[in-house]
């Protein structure tokens, strides 16, 4: 009988042979790990023979006052490359400072020099487990952050996850230290001694890599001594997608799974069709190949079984909400995914939920949510002229549609972590009533000149605040925003979606399945992700309710003339 060490040699051997793993390494463990430096030799590294040696079991790096280095120098695994990836080694550093680079690439006509992601050290008390990008945007994460890196090529910090003196103190001086890096999609993680240093999530989809070369660096500057041993990497399953350098498509077994949550429906055959909106959008995700998208109706099936919630990469609630919102009954089962970095996209009524804990969870998970005497729902025309660079931006132009876009949003405070993406000034009237000279009509209310309403005031249609925030203070309004939360997922929000033909419109809906893509963690294409072309018989599928028999005669014409606009506007 052949042995399971024997039969897994075997298995690795197949796989090389046939481009799936790495070429030889020196060892693999039956969990995975590959040992990559075998203690004696420098077999499968190459590094300037002047510099670097095999020392006492060890790769040792090494400058002196007589031979100094020109610029950083480094050794290089030639023996398979980084992609998503676990690493173990341990260090120590005398003097100077040094690194372990990865998903990296080596500069053009400059040999043993590299450029890409550096998991950092030092003999110093500062830089020992941050996230350095050589000649690659500098800095990416500082110690004790949580950084994301956006399209502007600026890593931003969204939490602190640790005090860096005190993260110093666990690190031992000119002495063994163990260093674990793990890179998984697009998030990198950085550990030593089993301390968490650094997280970094790169959505420069413009410049961050997907895989690489590894390589240990030797710095430039004053005398210094590093040393390595105990290496060994464990290849993950690749989340990596095309629009990133150096990336491959993703692969069937490895998609992220979005999971579209279609609610009841309420308003009627053309408003509120959760069903046919939800389809549509999961056809098109499914053809992009980004993400396996599944259209789960609660009016046929009730809310999801707890396993198809947990392989949800994101959830998307398109749904009637407020006190019956969907989520409200499941807040304890949805923040258990999302702190394990699920995502939520919240889709038009979908937005809206109660004050106290449902509010306080859609802030945490998206940014934001309508909040009943605070937010208003009326219906407009809003001109999203100016978009900003992000990745559910990707691709999308400005827009126009007349929809019921709900504003005045109870974000964050200082918005803090919320991007806004849509933006729009609504017009005075849907708040109160204008004479023909554009001014607001005033009338005498228990003895006081008040303006007059344009919709009474209650819950939904009108209150002082969105008065105040539009009519006095005229700052525009967010009408959908996206977030990235500290537990690494996503979140985002769009008030827009109570029209059905809507969807009809290129832009609006590359945006949404922009934010899909994205929430679940996957990279948004530069040009977006493929939003098709969409006739008025793609609108009419999988409804809920009949088709009403005066449609072709009443509103058939109407909507054929938008879906004529929108298509030449996408066109051009």
């Amino acid at each position: 009988m052949i042995s399971r060490r024997s039969w897994l040699s075997f298995a690795l051997a197949g796989l090389a042979a046939i481009g799936l793993w790495s070429r030889a390494s020196v060892g693999a463990d039956d969990d995975g790990w590959q040992t990559i430096f075998d203690g004696k030799t420098l077999d499968g590294w190459d590094g300037n023979p002047d510099f670097w040696r095999v020392e006492e079991g060890t790769i040792t790096g090494q400058t002196t006052a007589d031979k100094p280095t020109k610029g950083n120098t480094f050794i290089i695994w030639r023996k398979g490359e980084t992609a998503d990836f676990e690493l173990k080694l341990e260090y120590k550093i005398i003097g100077g400072n040094s690194g372990i680079q990865y998903r990296s690439f080596e500069v053009p006509d400059n040999k043993w020099v590299i450029g890409g992601y550096q998991a950092d050290f030092e003999a110093g008390d500062t830089y020992s487990g941050i996230n350095y990008g050589e000649r690659f945007r500098g800095i990416l994460a500082g110690r004790g952050e949580k950084t994301v890196i956006g399209v502007d090529h600026k890593p931003k910090v969204v939490e602190k996850i640790g005090d860096t003196k005190e993260i110093q103190t666990k690190i031992k001086k000119e002495d063994w230290n163990t260093y674990h890096v793990t890179a998984k999609g697009f998030t990198f993680t950085h550990k030593i001694n089993d301390v968490t240093t650094s997280i970094c999530t790169d959505e420069d989809t413009e410049q961050r890599r997907a895989k690489g070369v590894l390589a240990l660096q030797l710095h430039a500057g004053p005398p210094m001594k590093v040393q390595f041993r105990n290496i060994k990497i464990k290849q993950l399953k690749s989340d990596a997608v095309s629009g990133s350098k150096g990336e491959d498509k993703v692969s069937s077994s490895a998609k992220k799974k979005a999971l579209l949550l279609a609610g009841n429906p309420s308003h009627g055959f053309g408003a509120h069709d959760h069903l046919s909106g939800c389809s549509l959008l999961a056809k098109l995700l499914n053809e992009s190949g980004l993400v396996e998208a599944k259209v789960h109706s609660l009016k046929n099936d009730g809310w999801p079984k707890p396993e198809v919630i947990e392989a949800a990469n994101t959830i998307v609630i398109y749904s009637d909400g407020g006190g019956g919102h969907p989520f409200n009954a499941h807040l304890d089962e949805l923040a258990a995914r999302t702190a394990k970095g699920t995502g939520i996209v919240c889709i038009h009524y979908g937005v809206e939920t109660t004050i106290g804990k449902p509010g306080q969870a859609f802030i945490d998970w998206t940014g934001g949510y309508f909040e009943p005497n605070y937010s208003v729902n009326p219906h407009w025309q809003a001109y999203y002229r100016q978009l900003p660079k992000h990745p559910t931006t990707s691709g999308v132009k400005p827009f126009s549609t007349h929809d019921e876009w709900y504003y005045n949003m109870r974000f964050r405070e200082k918005m803090e972590g919320v991007t806004p993406i849509l933006t729009d000034l609504p017009p005075a009237t849907t708040l109160v009533v204008l004479d023909k000279d554009g001014k607001i009509v005033m009338e005498e209310k228990d003895g006081k000149k008040v303006p007059k309403l344009s919709r009474p005031e209650n819950a939904h249609n009108n209150n002082p605040h969105a008065r105040k925030a539009v009519l006095e203070d005229k700052a525009p309004q967010h009408t959908a925003w996206a977030t990235q939360r500290s537990d690494g997922g996503r979140g985002f929000g769009c008030s827009g979606g109570h029209d059905h033909w809507n969807w009809g419109n290129t832009q609006f809906r590359k945006l949404m399945l922009n934010a899909i893509v994205w929430t679940a963690g996957v990279g948004v294409p530069a040009d977006g992700v493929p939003a098709g072309k969409v006739t008025l018989e793609d609108l009419l599928q999988n409804h809920d309710e009949p088709i009403p028999a005066d449609f072709d005669t009443k509103h058939r014409p109407r909507i054929q003339a938008l879906l004529d606009e929108w298509n030449a506007q996408a066109a051009k």
